[in-house]
């Protein structure tokens, strides 16, 4: 569960406004896939994880996009009878029993009868429940509760989400904790970034950002549309030849006041300045840290306490994920 656990959050917030989910198969006491949910309106990770085990069982590649939900499971679905009888799955959540934009895993699930399903936590959202009691009406052997508490801090963006904004607020600084002097972080840092504007509803800029550094914020390391961009400042005086405003098929707006309240995902970069006004409203902080020291005499100068809920490599950068407390 561990291992799929990971391999999710590699994902996450990617998959907004989706969970992020993993999932891994284990066949004669070997891990034969380990997948993750990737962006959300494709294959789901149990499907994937199915997916890339029969590639492994078999030998055999599939021909098909596998991230097309609805090939994916009329694939799975013409396999043999008790091509998975003897694996054993591993999902962060339960899998989904409803009918959306991708058909149901529990569905799926219940059909192939994998041998045992492993689940870390419950789906929390009424009408998405349900999953267990398919798989159990078919026989399978169900276990719940294995590695909980990490499956519900990957979940906590989605639960926060479906009653109000989740607010991430992104920094990057070198390793004695200076933020200026240009890019920072590694080209997989910046292409990452540039992931999270292409998903989320808005990025929320402080004033004098805008002003200073007069940046562009699109999303040029992947090719996806820029995202909409609110400023939050309390004067108007913006050179409208900068780059964030020129930029097509983007809303940009002004405003001095804040509302935190319609589900969404909202992302905010900015210095100390906004780092302070924002600290009750932020959920979580995404730092990148570089393997630098600068003389630099720039720094997020704010007092604010720190879960970590999860670290990874990012190149030469550390990641890391941290509750607000």
């Amino acid at each position: 569960m561990q291992q799929a656990l990971k391999e999710a959050w590699k994902y996450q917030l990617r998959t907004y406004p989706n969970p992020a989910v993993g999932a891994l198969v284990v066949y004669d006491n070997e891990i034969v896939a380990v997948e993750a949910h990737q962006k959300a309106g494709t294959s789901h990770a149990e499907v994937l994880a199915l997916i890339k085990a029969y590639e492994t069982m078999s030998k055999e590649t599939v021909d098909f996009d596998r991230f097309d939900s609805h090939k994916a499971h009329e694939f799975l679905y013409t396999l043999p009878k008790g091509f998975f009888s003897e694996c054993i799955m591993y999902v962060t959540l339960e899998p989904c029993s409803h009918v959306g934009k991708t058909p149901s895993c529990a569905s799926l699930v219940a059909q192939i009868k994998p041998k045992k399903v492993v689940i870390a936590t419950l789906d929390p959202i009424k009408g998405h429940d349900g999953g267990i009691k398919r798989l159990e009406e078919q026989g399978i052997n169900i276990e719940v509760g294995v590695c909980e508490e990490e499956a519900l801090a990957l979940l906590e963006p989605f639960l926060i989400w479906q009653e109000r904004a989740f607010v991430l607020f992104k920094i990057a600084q070198t390793s004695n904790g200076k933020i200026g002097g240009g890019y920072l972080s590694s080209k997989e840092s910046l292409t990452h970034v540039h992931q999270l504007r292409a998903v989320c509803t808005e990025m929320l800029m402080g004033g004098n950002t805008i002003r200073v550094d007069r940046p562009t914020l699109d999303c040029r390391f992947t090719g996806d549309k820029a995202p909409n961009v609110t400023i939050y400042a309390k004067e108007d005086n913006f050179d409208r030849d900068i780059p964030l405003f020129s930029v097509e098929n983007r809303t940009v707006k002004i405003t001095d006041t804040l509302d935190f309240s319609k589900p969404s995902f909202i992302l905010v970069e900015g210095g100390g300045g906004m780092l302070n006004a924002l600290k009750e409203n932020i959920d979580w902080l995404l730092q990148y840290q570089t393997p630098k020291l600068s003389s630099n005499s720039l720094s997020y100068n704010v007092d604010i306490e720190l879960k970590h809920v999860f670290q990874e490599s990012k190149s030469i950068d550390l990641l890391f994920w941290s509750i607000i407390l």
